[in-house]
């Protein structure tokens, strides 16, 4: 289990739905297995009195992140939806904020990024880990290679120590070899990685 005190908070990554459950539009292989390490996780966190924070995907029915508008990606996690939803297991004990909410690349749990343009702006997260005094982040959830890595680059530019355990992430792959590819990255830009 990961060691947690007041200026360590716990970022839970995008278990939502459509990533964490079998029936869900972008179903992560293995990714319902996260909600169960996830609330240990949780409950190690808030017993040392460590801040909670979740990300939640959050795209309008229509966006150029999605392959239907000229995207990446499968519709997935749509306002309001079941998709969208974060998992029904999962112990929700902290603020969420939500990404893409105006049709950007919420990749990071940090950041959006306008798919046209280009042009990022900041979530609030940063600001709530600021106002919380978090100097240490442990980053979970969905998926590996895509927001969890995002979130703990961005966690390592913005000048947080970051921990990511493997046993509490699951990896989308669409690329053979990503998920080691993702590692390597977190690794050299400085995250602390925890084999599973």
């Amino acid at each position: 289990m990961t060691r947690y005190d007041e200026t360590t908070a716990l970022i839970v990554v995008d278990v939502q739905n459509d990533f964490a459950h079998p029936d869900g539009s972008l179903h992560i292989p293995d990714g319902e297995a996260v909600v169960e390490v996830a609330n240990r996780e949780i409950e190690a966190a808030r017993a040392a009195g460590a801040p909670v924070f979740y990300t939640q995907d959050w795209h309008p029915p229509r966006t150029p992140h999605f392959d239907i508008d000229g995207g990446t990606w499968p519709v997935h996690c749509v306002q309001d939806t079941w998709g969208a939803q974060l998992h029904a297991d999962l112990r929700v004990d902290g603020p969420v904020v939500q990404k893409g909410v105006d049709g950007g690349d919420g990749y990071s749990g940090f950041s959006v990024r306008d798919p046209v343009s280009g042009q990022e702006s900041a979530t609030r997260l940063g600001r709530l880990l600021d106002e919380a005094g978090v100097q240490r982040v442990v980053v979970v959830g969905l998926a590996g290679d895509v927001c969890v890595k995002a979130t703990a680059l961005d966690a390592r530019k913005l000048g947080y120590e970051v921990v990511l355990p493997l046993a509490a992430t699951r990896f989308v792959e669409v690329e053979e070899g990503e998920a080691d590819r993702a590692i390597g990255e977190v690794e050299a830009a400085g995250v602390e990685v925890v084999p599973a």
